[in-house]
């Protein structure tokens, strides 16, 4: 050992730290091995495994934030596994939430929600962005405060100058889009369907309206369609859906951009036979009903988007903002796009928190 390298350990057998001199021996071009061997004769060599125990990582730590989701439907039964995310997340992070934002799409009580969170100081708002310029102020107020702002489920349009860091969810227009191709198969050359949205212009559903809608187009299939505005209330969407087939009964299928207008074209079905005599019903989100036609043969699929990751996920990406003092800033995460059908229901019919059908927390 050279006369530099001698000194260094004399410099630990006057009580440098484990740490530094495990610093010191990468400074030194040592490694763990040549730095236990040169202190042996120092009677340390039995502290480098202690040195290595104590320098593992010890996990993420718990801390006490509180994140603000603003949603536009509060009670609507998809959010459920969402919410289920929400505080699984929350648990693991030893965070704490607040479901807040309208019962009915309102945006205006969105906005005010949001409003709320900042003069509160929360640590992170997630929102669904179902509006495409009337979350920017807010979403600008809580920048300049330092609050984090993550998208999940709605977002705005590409180029937008809303300040929001992420969008977790499906890319909608593309999900609308690629669901179409699926169930044009279904339809014949000519033939005339319904497409269904709860709240026109609602970014939640409107991309998917203009995918379905391009996807026609591009098919040169001859297809025609009507849209039906069928309202955000499941009971108001079952009889819009109802009356339009019962004036239109040779429409060749029914398509939803939503979870309950997707469930009222398969009660629709299912009450008058739709899909067994060969006509087409298909939408997205995985209503228990709308998994129960699925299995009864009166819807022939559904697009699920994951709602669980859509809570689970924007807790973590602000949770590690946060911690990171912005160092870890969050990712868009598309959060699939998988197709439910016939073949593979059951695997969803269960009691599943990830599904939102059973309050049980995952063990």
């Amino acid at each position: 050992m050279d006369d530099e390298t001698k000194n260094q350990m004399e410099m630990v057998n006057a009580g440098i730290s484990r740490r530094s001199a495990f610093a010191l021996a990468g400074k030194l071009g040592l490694g763990a091995a040549g730095l236990a061997s040169g202190l042996a004769g120092a009677g340390l060599a039995g502290g480098i495994s202690a040195a290595r125990a104590a320098d593992s990582s010890p996990g993420l730590p718990k801390k006490p934030y509180k994140f603000h989701f603003v949603c536009h439907v509060t009670l609507d039964q998809f959010f459920t596994p969402t919410v289920y995310g929400i505080q699984d997340a929350c648990a693991a992070f030893g965070c704490s939430y607040q479901w807040t934002g309208s019962q009915k799409n309102v945006v205006s009580e969105m906005v005010s929600a949001m409003q709320t969170a900042i003069a509160q100081k929360s640590d992170g708002i997630a929102v669904c962005l179902v509006d495409p310029t009337a979350f920017d102020a807010a979403t600008d107020m809580a920048a300049q405060a330092g609050i984090p702002v993550v998208a999940f489920n709605a977002d705005v349009p590409v180029g937008s100058p809303n300040k929001r860091l992420s969008y977790v969810g499906q890319p909608l227009y593309q999900s609308g889009y690629n669901s179409a191709l699926k169930w044009l198969k279904l339809i014949p050359k000519g033939g005339h369907v319904m497409l269904s949205i709860g709240v026109p212009g609602s970014l939640n559903t409107q991309p998917r309206l203009d995918g379905y809608i391009q996807a026609i187009k591009d098919s040169n299939s001859g297809v025609t369609y009507d849209v039906v505005n069928t309202g955000p209330d499941p009971a108001t969407e079952i009889s819009r859906v109802e009356s339009y087939y019962l004036s239109h009964k040779t429409v060749n299928g029914l398509f939803g951009t939503g979870g309950s207008d997707t469930y009222a074209c398969g009660f629709v079905s299912n009450k008058y036979g739709l899909v067994k005599a060969g006509g087409a019903v298909a939408g997205f989100d995985l209503f228990p009903q709308t998994l129960d036609f699925i299995k009864a043969g009166d819807v022939n699929f559904t697009t699920d988007q994951q709602a669980y990751l859509q809570g689970f996920l924007p807790v973590q990406q602000m949770y590690l903002y946060k911690l990171s003092g912005g160092l870890v800033g969050p990712a868009n995460s598309d959060t699939s796009q998988a197709y439910v059908t016939k073949d593979n229901v059951d695997a969803y019919v269960g009691k599943s928190r990830f599904e939102g059908r059973s309050d049980v927390e995952p063990t």
